[in-house]
C-alpha cells in the first residue's frame, strides 16, 4: 500500500464517522421557540409571588395587629424588592448559561 491509498482511506474512513456522528446527534427540540417566553414567564411568576407574600405578611399582621395598612404596604414594597432581586439573580443564570454555551460552541468549532 502506498502513502496516497492510505490517506485516501484515512479520509474515506474520517468522512463515514462524520455522517455516522451527524446521525447520532439529537434532533433539535421542536418547542425550543417558546424558551424565551418560559424564561420570561418565570420572571414575571417570581415578581407576583415575591408581591402576594408581602401583601399576605402585612395583611396579616395588620389583622393581628388593628393597625391600619401600615405593615401591608410596608410588606408589599419588601416583596416587590424580594421579587425583583429574584428576577434578576435568575436573568443573571440564565446570562451565564448563554455565556457558557456559547464558549463551548466556539470551543468546538476551534477544535
Amino acid at each position: 500500500m502506498t502513502d496516497d491509498d492510505q490517506k485516501q482511506r484515512l479520509a474515506q474512513l474520517e468522512e463515514k464517522l462524520a455522517a455516522a456522528r451527524k446521525a447520532q446527534e439529537p434532533k433539535p427540540r421542536v418547542d425550543e421557540h417558546y424558551s424565551m417566553a418560559n424564561l420570561a414567564w418565570r420572571m414575571v411568576i417570581e415578581l407576583v409571588a415575591g408581591l402576594g407574600i408581602g401583601f399576605g405578611i402585612g395583611y396579616g399582621l395588620d389583622l393581628l395587629f388593628g393597625t391600619l395598612p401600615v405593615f401591608m404596604v410596608l410588606f408589599v414594597f419588601l416583596g416587590l424588592a424580594a421579587g425583583v432581586k429574584t428576577m434578576l439573580r435568575s436573568a443573571q443564570e440564565i446570562q451565564e448559561k448563554k455565556l457558557a454555551d456559547e464558549a463551548d460552541k466556539n470551543a468546538q468549532d476551534r477544535d
